[in-house]
């Protein structure tokens, strides 16, 4: 039975190292993702903020779940959410 595939969407910026970071961990453990650049796209950084009320980034948001979203780069929640170990 193959593991379950997660929806991942990252919403950041270029330059935020957090940001970099968090995409970094993504693409070292094969998950693939969804950027939304808040900087260059207004409609998804008026979505972000719309639906979790910061102006912070990274977002990330895995499968939906916009009541769980993941502020800033938090590996162990990711390797959590994910199933990572």
């Amino acid at each position: 039975m193959a593991a379950k595939t997660h929806k991942v969407e990252i919403y950041s910026t270029p330059s935020c190292r957090f940001c970099i970071m968090a995409k970094n961990f993504f693409k070292e453990n094969k998950i693939k993702f969804t950027d939304h650049n808040v900087l260059e796209n207004r409609k998804d950084a008026m979505e972000m903020i719309e639906k979790t009320g910061q102006q912070g980034v990274p977002v990330i948001v895995i499968d939906n779940d916009w009541d769980e979203f993941i502020l800033g780069f938090d590996e162990p929640e990711l390797r959590r959410r994910l199933k990572i170990k």
